[in-house]
C-alpha cells in the first residue's frame, strides 16, 4: 500500500476526529480497544478522564459498572494495567503466557506455596483482597508497584499473569477471583489464540487502534507485549500488505506513521463541534509524546513521579484541547465535593476570545457533573479570563 502524505493541519484534524467523536461507552471500548488504568485519583482516575472526554454524561466510576456488572471490560494487564474488552480474553492467551513481566514470573517461582494458599482460600471463600490474608510483613517500600507485603506481591503477580482477575474494586482495592468466575463463559470456552504470528498482528493492530496516528519508533512502553523489534517490523509489514494499516508521512519530520485503514474516511469528515476537552495524562491520544509534539507543537510530560523541585508544571496537570489543538494546562483537585482549580496555563500563542471562553465555561460545567461535585473553587492566582469563565459556572451551582 502506498504512503499517503498529510500536512500537520490534516493530521491534527484527523486525530481530533478519530478520538473525540462522542459516542456511548460500549462504542468507545470498541474504538480504542484498551484504556490505561492508574490508581491516582485527584479528579477521577485515568480511565474516568479518558471516558469523560468522549462519552456524554459520563460520571466518575461509571466504568466499574461496565466492568464488574455488565462485563463489557475486564481489569487486567496489557500495555500496563488497563481496562480491556472482555471479548479479548481468548486472544490474549499468548500475552499471558509469553509476556509475563520478568519480576512477576520470579515472584511466583520463588514463592509457589503462597500462590497455592491464595488460590485455595479464594476457591473456598470467593473474591478476596490482600486484607483478607494474615500476612502483614512489609518487604518493600510504600508505593511499590508489585506490593509492600509478600501476599500483595504474589496476588499482583498472579493478576498480571492472568491466574487471577479483578472481580471488583472497593475504594480502588482489587478483590481477586478465578478468571472462570469473572469472564463470561462464552469467552472462557472460546478456543485460545495460539498462533504467535496472528497474535502479534492483532496486538500491534490494537496499538494503532488505540492511538490513531502512531510511529513505529514511538516510546518502548507502547509496544509492551508486542514482541521484539523484528517481530513488530514483520507484523506491521503484513498489516500494511493486507490493507489493515496505511503508512503516512506528515510534514516536518522524516518519520513514518501508520493509521488504521478503516479510519481513512475520517480524513474527509467535517470538523468536530468546537468544545474544550480536559485530557487524562495517560490518554492514548498522548501515548506517543514525540509524535504529539511533532503534530501539535505540544510538549507534555507527566510530572507526577518527579520531585516537586523538578516539576515545571505540577503534580497532576491535565492537557486542555480545543478544536484541533492544545490550548492550555490545568492543575486541579476534587476536595470534599468541591472542584478546586489551583493553576491554569495558556499555551504561549493562545489569546482567548469570547467563543473559546464560552466553550471553557461549558466544559467546566460538564466536568463538574462528571466529578459529581457540588461547587467550584478558583484560586486567585488563576488567569483572570479563566477565573471569570469558571465563576459563571460556580454561580449556577451555588
Amino acid at each position: 500500500m502506498s504512503t499517503i502524505s498529510l500536512s500537520r493541519e490534516q493530521a491534527r484534524r484527523f486525530q481530533a476526529t478519530y478520538h473525540f467523536r462522542e459516542c456511548d461507552l460500549p462504542g468507545l471500548i470498541e474504538r480504542l480497544g484498551t484504556i490505561q488504568y492508574d490508581p491516582l485519583n485527584p479528579v477521577g482516575r485515568n480511565p474516568d478522564l479518558v471516558l469523560q472526554a468522549r462519552v456524554p454524561d459520563y460520571c466518575v466510576d461509571d466504568w466499574q459498572i461496565a466492568a464488574y456488572q455488565d462485563h463489557l471490560l475486564y481489569d487486567g494487564w496489557d500495555k500496563q494495567a488497563c481496562l480491556i474488552p472482555v471479548s479479548d480474553w481468548p486472544r490474549r492467551a499468548i500475552l499471558r503466557e509469553m509476556y509475563r513481566p520478568y519480576h512477576d514470573r520470579e515472584i511466583l517461582q520463588a514463592d509457589p506455596e503462597t500462590a497455592t494458599k491464595i488460590l485455595a482460600a479464594i476457591d473456598r471463600q470467593g473474591p478476596l483482597s490482600s486484607l483478607e490474608f494474615e500476612d502483614r510483613l512489609r518487604i518493600a517500600d510504600a508505593g511499590s508497584w508489585s506490593g509492600t507485603t509478600r501476599t500483595k506481591r504474589v496476588l499482583r503477580a498472579m493478576w498480571v499473569c492472568g491466574i487471577l482477575v479483578t472481580h471488583h474494586r472497593r475504594n480502588g482495592r482489587h478483590y481477586y477471583d478465578r478468571p472462570e468466575r469473572v469472564i463470561p463463559e462464552a469467552h472462557i470456552t472460546t478456543p485460545l489464540l495460539e498462533e504467535k504470528a496472528t497474535y502479534h498482528r492483532w496486538i500491534i493492530g490494537r496499538r494503532f487502534q488505540a492511538v490513531g496516528l502512531l510511529r513505529t519508533n514511538a516510546e518502548a512502553a507502547i509496544w509492551s507485549a508486542c514482541g521484539k523489534s523484528e517481530t513488530r517490523k514483520q507484523a506491521i509489514a503484513e498489516l500494511v500488505e493486507e490493507g489493515t494499516l496505511t503508512p503516512v508521512s506528515i510534514e516536518g519530520k522524516n518519520w513514518t506513521y501508520y493509521l488504521p485503514t478503516s479510519a481513512l474516511p475520517l480524513l474527509e469528515a467535517p470538523p468536530q463541534p468546537e468544545r474544550v476537552i480536559f485530557l487524562g495524562p495517560l490518554d492514548s491520544f498522548l501515548w506517543d509524546r514525540k509524535g504529539v509534539e511533532h503534530i501539535f507543537d505540544f510538549d507534555y510530560t507527566w510530572e507526577v513521579y518527579k520531585p516537586e523541585s523538578l516539576r515545571k508544571w505540577g503534580y497532576y496537570v491535565l492537557p486542555v484541547f480545543y478544536k484541533d489543538r492544545f490550548i492550555g494546562r490545568l492543575d486541579s483537585r476534587l476536595e470534599q465535593q468541591t472542584w478546586t482549580i489551583h493553576r491554569w496555563w495558556w499555551e504561549k500563542d493562545i489569546v482567548p476570545d469570547a467563543d473559546l471562553l464560552t466553550s471553557l465555561q461549558i466544559a467546566a460545567a460538564r466536568f463538574l457533573r462528571y466529578l459529581r461535585a457540588k461547587d467550584i473553587r478558583v484560586h486567585d492566582s488563576v488567569d483572570k479570563d479563566v477565573r471569570a469563565a469558571l465563576l459563571k459556572v460556580e454561580s449556577t451551582v451555588a
